[in-house]
């Protein structure tokens, strides 16, 4: 039950978002007694201490004594005692907490589940619960719960919207900087417990013995916390650094290779967790350029590590000799391999089938490869979400794709319980570790989901919210519901009604629908719009791609006829007249027009329902917040405005009665350019 009385209080001195959701700020009112009262006392667990039941020990001593601003002492009366060996339902690193009134148990079968078990209690009693009333029980849903960082040698960050890498590469083995260790301790206080290192698209730097030592301090550093070091393996690097002349993987000479590259990484590092690939996408080396197939150069690779490890393969991939449909190309690969991968592969595959869009709907690959382990992609750094400016909570995106019905072996959040859930993250250099103060809320809500697929994301948004800012009912009354509203905001004023990928090129910073003369036709956002005088949408039903064909018979029904689907999707699976009437009554022209409105309405809403809440937060942070969200609606007008300007030099039709034109004519926005937009 959560205690409703809090004395409201001014905010303290200025906070910079370092400390994340994590910050236990003092308990007030009845929270504050009934802790006082209980007053706790930590019970070891009999026998051999380990490294994790100590980080398990001393976060409970650290989050107990902020909430009650006083140490603990050892004549405290409300014991909490760990039992990090017994005997509990579901994952090995699954736990249960039972409060009585003379204590609180908790019980896990590992010291890494104690670890999860104590950072669950503090998230409890920092959120204002009775400590005698807590009964908590919980199993990850998902074996892997990973971040994959984009982070390149020097330092630089693809698509990174929070400053430098924080791996300083030159510096180590010698030098571990405490932010390391501050990061694998908010990955385990959310449940991640694996992360990739480096960029997909990966440099061979790291399969080379000099790098050895470095992911060695990083693998150590990060053991007691549960997670397990992966890196991004560069698919040619028998040929670019083994001097081989081919990496061929059924090439004797190329698996040889591999095996002795593994057996050097597990010599320094037991628990390594394995290889992430990406391999014939974007120009990068892959199977295929042998003639050989997906299944054969991750079987190789699986052998290499054995029982020890996992590859993990991107299903991300499009060539430029297919320019039927970029979104069926990825299922069209890998659905024909199904039940050819070896049991330690697991396959990467993106929430939706192009390319971490505003809305898209789920891959198809959910559900059409049974005798394949899965696991999701998703995108914690916002590529084609705004990147580093305003608010876009990512969990109902999320939850939307996991809650999905596939047709073919249930929800996505099913069909990958023996796979996973990967983040691409933006986490960097600084302070607040996101670049923006609510970017930390999609940090956690991967977190969260990847534990538990079955929590909401408005329930997710309110703890975050309460531990990262303030407690009092007010703050998070009104900040739900404005995170909640945010991600729909960016699909309507970016991308509405299922339009995708309309963004400008190389940075996919800001609009650029007039894009049509790229080499490669998928790179255009004309490709996707097909807008022309008579009408705009991707046709992908029988009549077009066929893409729609690609999902179980029961799904792409529901999305087969315009006139009844969710007109969410209505132009990714349809091209439709501009006359078109939608469900609102209106043409499509005017709903079009109505939708970028609603979103650019939605953002100044956002930064109203901010100036209110003023009183709940620091200076520093209100500020920060407040800045961004003035960018924000900087940009919701300039997206509109670009958007309506082209879709008006297509279709020649009028606004609607009373629409405010865009700002500048069409020209204006087409010379606009940044050449010093961030993550390229």
């Amino acid at each position: 039950m959560i205690v409703a009385t809090w004395c409201l209080v001014s905010p303290a001195a200025a906070e910079d978002g370092y400390d994340l959701w994590l910050r236990y700020s003092p308990l007030e009112g009845e929270a504050r007694t009934a802790l006082d009262r209980f007053d706790p006392v930590i019970v070891r667990p009999a026998g051999a201490h380990s490294d994790t039941v100590d980080i398990a020990v001393a976060e409970l001593e650290r989050g107990l004594s902020s909430l009650m601003e006083r140490p603990l002492h050892a004549g405290g009366t409300g014991a909490i005692a760990l039992e990090c060996n017994a005997a509990v339902e579901g994952a090995r690193d699954g736990y249960d907490i039972a409060g009585s009134d003379t204590g609180i148990t908790i019980r896990s079968g590992s010291d890494t589940g104690c670890l999860y078990a104590a950072f669950s209690l503090l998230r409890y009693l920092s959120l204002g619960n009775d400590p005698h009333a807590v009964d908590l029980a919980s199993s990850p849903a998902m074996p892997l719960r990973m971040l994959d960082h984009w982070d390149n040698p020097d330092g630089s960050v693809e698509r990174g919207y929070a400053g430098r890498s924080i791996f300083d590469w030159w510096h180590l083995p010698e030098v571990l900087d405490r932010r390391i260790i501050d990061y694998a301790r908010a990955n385990a206080s959310i449940g991640i417990n694996g992360v990739v290192v480096n960029n997909v698209n990966a440099s061979a730097l790291f399969l080379t013995p000099r790098y050895l030592p470095k992911l060695k301090r990083l693998a150590d550093a990060w053991r007691p916390y549960g997670i397990r070091l992966y890196i991004s393996a560069r698919f040619s690097a028998p040929r670019d650094i083994g001097g081989l002349a081919t990496a061929d993987p059924l090439d004797p000479a190329v698996r040889a290779w591999w095996r002795a590259r593994a057996e050097a990484i597990y010599a320094a590092i037991p628990d390594f967790g394995g290889f992430l690939v990406k391999a014939n996408s974007e120009g990068q080396p892959g199977p295929q350029d042998y003639g050989r197939t997906h299944a054969d150069g991750a079987n190789m690779l699986a052998a290499a590590l054995g029982e020890r490890g996992t590859v993990i393969w991107r299903a991300f991939v499009y060539s430029a000799e297919d320019e039927t449909d970029r979104a069926k190309q990825a299922y069209e690969e890998f659905a024909p391999l199904d039940g050819q991968f070896a049991d330690n592969v697991v396959l990467q595959v993106k929430n939706g089938p192009i390319d971490f869009q505003p809305r898209e709907p789920f891959h198809p690959l959910f559900g059409a490869m049974p005798n394949t382990r899965l696991m999701l992609e998703a995108q914690v750094t916002r590529e084609y979400l705004g990147q580093g400016s305003g608010i876009a909570y990512l969990a109902p995106m999320w939850t939307e794709v996991l809650g999905a019905q596939t047709g073919r072996g249930g929800t996505v959040a099913q069909v990958i319980a023996h796979g996973g859930m990967a983040g691409v993250a933006n986490t960097g250099s600084a302070r607040n570790w996101s670049g923006t103060d609510f970017d930390q809320a999609n940090w956690y809500a991967l977190g969260r989901l990847a534990w538990d697929p079955a929590l909401v994301s408005d329930e997710i948004a309110r703890e975050w919210a309460a531990q990262t800012f303030s407690r009092d009912p007010a703050f998070p009354n009104r900040v739900v519901p404005m995170m909640q509203r945010s991600r729909q905001a960016v699909v309507d004023y970016m991308t509405p009604l299922g339009l995708a990928h309309q963004m400008a090129t190389g940075h996919h910073y800001g609009p650029g629908p007039w894009v049509c003369d790229l080499a490669r036709p998928e790179w255009n956002p004309c490709y996707y719009s097909r807008a022309d005088a008579e009408g705009i949408g991707f046709d992908r039903t029988a009549s077009g791609s066929d893409a729609l064909a690609q999902y179980a018979p029961a799904i792409a029904e529901g999305w087969e006829d315009p006139a009844a689907m969710d007109e969410d999707y209505l132009l990714w699976f349809h091209h439709l007249p501009w006359d078109f009437e939608t469900r609102s009554g209106r043409p499509l022209w005017d709903e079009l027009v109505h939708r970028y409105d609603r979103g650019v309405a939605e953002v100044e809403t956002m930064a109203r329902t901010w100036r209110s809440l003023r009183p709940y937060v620091d200076p520093e942070r209100y500020r920060a917040v407040a800045e961004t969200l003035n960018i924000q609606q900087r940009e919701a007008k300039w997206w509109r405005d670009a958007s309506l300007a082209y879709w008006q030099s297509i279709n020649h039709l009028p606004l609607p009665a009373g629409t405010t034109p865009p700002e500048h004519d069409l020209e204006y926005y087409r010379a606009l350019a940044f050449p010093e937009a961030p993550g390229q």
